[in-house]
């Protein structure tokens, strides 16, 4: 697992959490996981294809997403509507950009796939590496990110 391919999406949850939402979130400890499943209520999806490859999930509950899409949203919410899980994939997928456009200045090419939602704990998703997993603790609750990435084998020889 090559450290330029994790820290953009780290920098980019930082960048993204102190301009949406006005957090600073702390890191937690690092761990490796060899099978990909979601541990949390709420987990936004992402796809990277081309030089690097793999999935992204960025995991949290019910209740930080609801938090957090109120502060996109500039709004308390009293539920998840539509407008609430619109902002909260919203919120994967300019994480996903702002380190995919990152992981281009290091040389690689590579897109986003657009974001799905997964509502529910303990569902797998298929990864052809393990993940690195890196808790963010925010205001508004644990945001979990899995980062399973390689680098496509093309690129790689």
């Amino acid at each position: 697992m090559r450290v330029e391919l994790i820290e953009p999406f780290l920098r980019a949850a930082y960048s993204v959490l102190e301009s949406l939402v006005q957090d600073t979130p702390e890191r937690g400890a690092l761990a490796i996981r060899e099978t990909t499943f979601t541990t949390q209520q709420v987990t936004i999806v992402a796809g990277v294809n081309g030089d690097v490859e793999g999935t992204v999930l960025y995991g949290m509950s019910l209740i930080t997403a609801q938090k957090i899409a109120s502060g996109m949203m500039g709004m308390p919410l009293k539920e998840m509507d539509d407008m609430a899980w619109s902002a909260i994939s919203e919120l994967g997928n300019i994480i996903t950009g702002n380190a995919v456009n990152l992981i281009h200045q290091s040389g690689f090419t590579c897109d986003i796939t657009p974001p799905s939602i997964l509502r529910g704990m303990n569902m797998q998703v298929s990864t052809h590496v393990p993940a690195l997993v890196v808790p963010m603790i925010t205001k508004f609750g644990r945001l979990e990110i899995n980062v399973a990435l390689s680098e496509a084998l093309a690129k790689a020889a």
